[in-house]
């Protein structure tokens, strides 16, 4: 057991005092900072360009009608449509409506313009004609106006504590966030640990090693080192980036979203934060364990691909669907026993627990990931103490199953 805490301590300390892992520590909350920043800046400086519509109405319904707003003036020019055209300015538009059919009519510009701009047109001349539509049959559009209302509808979560109001919006980005960081660091550091036993298998610093330490020992410590670096370095960005939200949110509008966003994600804590915790360590064990056996059957990073797609697709497969379905439908059969696989579970998971997940689905779920876990270990370990000592020779699944079942 010594000889494990020698190798994790070795692992761990040197990886964490290369100035990579100091300055992505650092860059990162940096970065974050100076993104929600620059986003604050432009939601509150935004720049808009006013443009000119210029009206030509055949159907004589809409002159006089349009409501100027900050970024569009109207003008009705007693000119033919060719002629506006070919006074058109860069930021100017036409606006023809012809006689008869306003579903006809045609924006014209010299450059392509804004979704917003033709969906502000539209949204007037379809005021315009409703209101039309209602003074044709009598109806005071002024009282109208006058008894509409601004209905807002708040989401109420009923628990054991009472209730508490919830977001729709923050469990969507804590169940994005959650997913995306758990597939992305599973191959940034899983890949780490497949690096490392290549450099030491490729230099012959492997013949050395394993003269003083079992395989087993010697893949477990490279893997629980690169562990806890991992650790580390998403400790120090979560409680940096909290920092960085606070500092950003006094600099910003307290009603702005794009802080409350900020500030939400960067709190998140307890329940969520665990259940991350819990499911980084394990799928990072998990996948690492293989990424080390895929190691160890190679000779150089570029063999690794034959291996990697096989080992990676769940994972991958798992964070498409993601993106695409369960974040729309957490509660579905397929979200459900994807989150209980222990190869698709670290990134279904994340996107289920934001909708508290039942706890007897948590608890099968983190009890098959331990148990995934260690069958993982210890099909790797096998291959892992055969192919570290194996130069030259080209692999293949097969030959893999050999390895695994010499005898020691």
């Amino acid at each position: 057991m010594n000889k494990i805490f020698l190798i994790i301590h070795r692992e761990y300390v040197t990886r964490v005092r290369k100035r990579s892992f100091i300055i992505m520590t650092l860059l990162v909350p940096a970065l974050l900072a100076g993104m929600f920043g620059t986003i604050a800046y432009l939601a509150n400086n935004k720049d808009q360009t006013v443009h000119i519509v210029n009206v030509i109405d055949n159907s004589h319904q809409f002159k006089g009608k349009f409501a100027n707003t900050k970024t569009l003036k109207f003008n009705y020019p007693d000119q033919s449509l060719n002629a506006v055209k070919a006074s058109l300015n860069d930021d100017d538009v036409a606006l023809f409506i012809p006689a008869g059919k306003k579903d006809s009519s045609e924006l014209y510009a010299k450059k392509k313009n804004t979704l917003a701009l033709s969906d502000d047109i539209q949204q007037q001349m379809n005021s315009i004609v409703s209101g039309d539509s209602l003074v044709k049959m009598g109806i005071d559009t002024a009282q109208l106006h006058r008894v509409k209302s601004n209905v807002v509808v708040k989401t109420v979560e009923m628990t054991a504590e009472g209730d508490k109001s919830t977001s729709i919006g923050s469990a969507y980005a804590l169940a994005f966030a959650g997913a995306i960081l758990i597939y992305m660091s599973l191959f940034i550091y899983g890949a780490q640990v497949m690096r490392g036993v290549i450099e030491e298998k490729t230099s012959r610093i492997i013949e050395v090693i394993v003269s003083s330490v079992k395989p087993f020992q010697l893949m477990a410590g490279k893997i629980i080192g690169v562990g806890l670096v991992g650790l580390t370095q998403f400790a120090l960005w979560i409680v940096l980036s909290y920092l960085v939200s606070n500092m950003v949110g006094h600099n910003v509008t307290a009603q702005n979203s794009t802080y409350q966003f900020i500030h939400t994600m960067a709190s998140s804590a307890g329940y969520e934060l665990a259940c991350f915790g819990f499911y980084w360590i394990s799928g990072f064990l998990l996948y690492s364990a293989l990424f080390a056996a895929v190691g160890s059957a190679v000779d150089s990073e570029t063999e690794t691909q034959q291996f990697m797609f096989p080992i990676t697709l769940p994972l991958l497969f798992t964070y498409i669907l993601s993106v695409s379905y369960l974040f729309q439908a957490p509660d579905s059969t397929l979200a459900v026993w994807l989150s209980i696989i222990p190869f698709t579970a670290p990134v279904a998971m994340m996107v289920r627990i934001p909708f508290h997940v039942p706890g007897w689905q948590l608890g099968l779920s983190m009890s098959l990931m331990v148990v995934g876990f260690v069958c993982c270990t210890y099909v790797a370990a096998r291959i892992y103490r055969v192919g570290i000592l194996m130069y030259g020779k080209k692999t293949n699944f097969k030959e893999l199953a050999k390895w695994f079942f010499y005898k020691e």
